[in-house]
């Protein structure tokens, strides 16, 4: 992705967009940002910015707003990242996780076709609904929740724009490429909008009580994001992995309640473990799958993809990352 062309990478203020042009400048490439920093942060640009130079450009806006005033034609590849993201955001905003999903990544596909550059789309495991077969696989049929279920919002916006993505591809408006990511985990990642992670750990490092939704049994699978931001610009490269949709992340699960254990006890933490009511931690009648596991046999067939970052190492770090500097020394 480095061969003299310019990157878009919407999005880009966020923690993995940020992470992605890190890796993105390593390489010698050129990035544009798009960002309107409602979820997303100028820290978490500050190596960009540091180190980029020229290569490195900061957009602030919606991509619907900004992309309009750019020349599609000066780009090689777009990274589509921009989006709502959490649970807790997707319970609390439904209309402007829709909104923000649907319309802004049509913008996006707009912008594409314009120039015919090459773009990865970002989506989600949630896309797979309350489907209870493990694991996920990308071609498996998915069954959502009733409309009156605000929860099953953000799949129906994300599967939409999936639709939208490969419908680009298959009508050789723009070559796409669809990657659905499993739990992401790493430094920067905020725990405001219910990310599991950083919210265990800000609370061993603080002594306050983990709290764990339901009963602790639900298992997920946790990857490190420089795991998964190494292997974007090689899906986005290869042309056999254009108009297909790609789990990315690790597939060894483990329970919630199992990983609040391990992050106190790789903190060295005395904080308690309290189980809480999914009702008490967002609404009534909230509802979660109890394995989230993806399959990823056709991404190792594609790249050889293979993770290498524990999770234990992730915790590590995103402790050495939330820690006050004064305690850091």
């Amino acid at each position: 992705m480095s061969d003299g062309g310019t990157i878009l990478v919407t999005g880009g203020a966020g923690f993995i967009g940020s992470h992605l042009v890190d890796h993105l400048l390593a390489d010698g490439a050129r990035v544009v940002v798009v960002d309107d920093l409602s979820t997303g942060s100028r820290e978490n640009l500050a190596g960009a910015i540091r180190s980029g130079g020229d290569r490195f450009v900061f957009r602030e806006g919606t991509v619907s707003e900004v992309l309009p005033q750019m020349d599609a034609a000066t780009f090689t590849g777009c990274f589509h990242l921009a989006a709502s993201v959490g649970v807790r955001l997707v319970v609390e905003a439904p209309i402007r996780t829709i909104e923000t999903n649907v319309h802004e990544t049509s913008a996006v596909l707009e912008f594409a076709r314009r120039g015919r550059v090459p773009t990865l789309i970002a989506s989600t495991s949630e896309v797979y609904g309350k489907s209870t077969r493990i694991p996920f696989s990308e071609d498996d049929d998915v069954t959502y929740g009733p409309t009156t279920k605000t929860r099953w919002s953000y799949a129906c916006s994300k599967a939409i724009d999936e639709y939208l993505a490969l419908a680009h591809h298959r009508q050789g408006l723009a070559p796409t490429t669809v990657v659905r990511f499993f739990n992401t985990v790493g430094p920067r990642q905020s725990g405001e909008y219910g990310m599991v992670l950083p919210r265990f750990i800000a609370a061993a490092l603080a002594g306050r009580s983990i709290e764990v939704h339901g009963d602790g049994r639900q298992a997920r699978c946790f990857c490190d994001v420089r795991d998964v931001v190494s292997v974007l610009p090689m899906l986005l490269a290869e042309s056999e992995c254009h108009g297909r949709v790609f789990n990315l992340g690790r597939d060894e699960p483990i329970e919630i309640g199992e990983l609040a254990r391990l992050v106190r006890d790789q903190l060295g933490s005395s904080s308690r473990i309290r189980s809480i009511p999914y009702a008490e931690a967002y609404d009534e009648g909230f509802e979660d799958l109890r394995v989230r596991q993806p399959d990823l046999t056709r991404i190792k067939r594609a790249i050889n993809f293979r993770p290498a970052i524990t999770i234990e190492q992730t915790i590590d770090d995103i402790a050495a990352a939330l820690m006050p500097n004064e305690v850091k020394s």
